[in-house]
This record gives C-alpha cells, structure tokens and sequence, in this order.
C-alpha cells in the first residue's frame, strides 16, 4: 500500500512541477523573467509561497528545470543519431524530429530568444550551443564539400528560423511547421546529392 502511495504522490509531485513550470513561462512571457516575482508565480498557481518553495526555491531554478526538461528529448536525438548509420534516410529523420522538438519546446525558445541577457546569465545558452554542436556532428559528413556540409548546418538553422520568424504569419501553424521542414529536407537532400 505504501508503494502505491508513494507513486500517487510522486505522480502529484510531478504535475505540481510541471504546473509550476508552465504558469512562470507563462507569466515570463507576459510581463518578463526580472518583473515576474515567485510570489505571483504561486498566486496564479493558488497556492501558497511555502509550497512553490516545496518545489523551487528560486525563479532561476524554474527556469533552468524547464530548459533541462524541454531540451532532454534533444539529447535523447543526439543519442540515438550517433548510432545510426550516416544516411540521407537518417538525416531526414534527424530533421523530422528536431521539428517537432522544436514545437513541442516552442514557449522555451521564445523565452529564451526575448530574454537573452537573463539566458546569458544561468548560461543556458551554453548548454543549448552544446547540443547543436552534436546534433551538427551527427548530420554533417565531415569528408563532405564544405558547401554541403553548409547545407546540412543550414537545415538545422532553417527549422530555428522557421520557428521564430514565421510564428506570427497567418496560417495552419501545422502546415508551416512541415513547409519549414521540406525546406530543410531539400538542403540535406541536396548535400547528399552533391557528395
């Protein structure tokens, strides 16, 4: 029986982490990272003071929680792609599933991309450029054209800027993500024909 409780409340402890982390990206976004106070965080969350702490004693805990958790499935990609055989197919599978890390991870990046100074701070960042470093290791090959080995980074840089720069066109927010995603296709592809 005390299994089952436990898992229950572990179960709890972490929707009650999650909450908290998706109400303070919210208001981040809303009224920014220095004006959002944990106080607010755990108002809008109704709860008290005391049980935010529970969880997180700090704004830059909150936030460094969310970057680890939402960027996880990115090294879980690197991962595997270091064991895939150096294929266009993989490529390609490379990028269809970074795009939809992106979107799934779409409240993360904008924060960080309206927020540079506080990102340049918990050096996040940093972490962030570590894992485009793998991921451009594992789609580029290194006997390649430079030119191609371009087109293969440029795939990876097309889905950021897709993200960001097409967010607020009119549209099926779907049909821009694979849109984006074809483009970055065709790069890879067209690396690959080239070598």
């Amino acid at each position: 029986m005390d299994v089952t409780m436990d898992g229950t409340r572990q179960q709890r402890r972490g929707n009650t982490r999650q909450r908290i982390q998706d109400v303070a990206l919210a208001l981040f976004a809303e009224q920014g990272y220095e004006k959002t106070s944990l106080r607010e965080i755990a108002e809008r969350l109704e709860v008290t003071k005391a049980a935010l702490y529970y969880h997180f004693k700090t704004k830059e805990e909150i936030i460094v929680s969310i970057f680890a958790d939402l960027t996880k499935p990115i090294e879980n990609l690197i991962e595997w792609g270091k064991d895939q055989p150096h294929t266009l197919e993989t490529k390609r599978e490379i990028l269809r599933r970074y795009s939809q890390i992106l979107t799934d991870a779409a409240p993360l990046f904008r924060f960080m991309q309206e927020n540079q100074a506080t990102v340049r701070e918990l050096r996040i960042g940093d972490s962030f450029k570590d894992r485009m470093s793998g991921l451009r290791d594992i789609i580029i090959d290194p006997d390649a054209p430079l030119a191609d080995q371009v087109r293969c980074v440029s795939a990876l840089i097309t889905l950021h800027a897709g993200m960001h720069f097409l967010h607020d066109l009119d549209g099926d927010p779907e049909e821009k993500r694979e849109a984006i995603l074809e483009v970055a296709v065709d790069l890879v592809t067209q690396a690959h024909q080239g070598t």
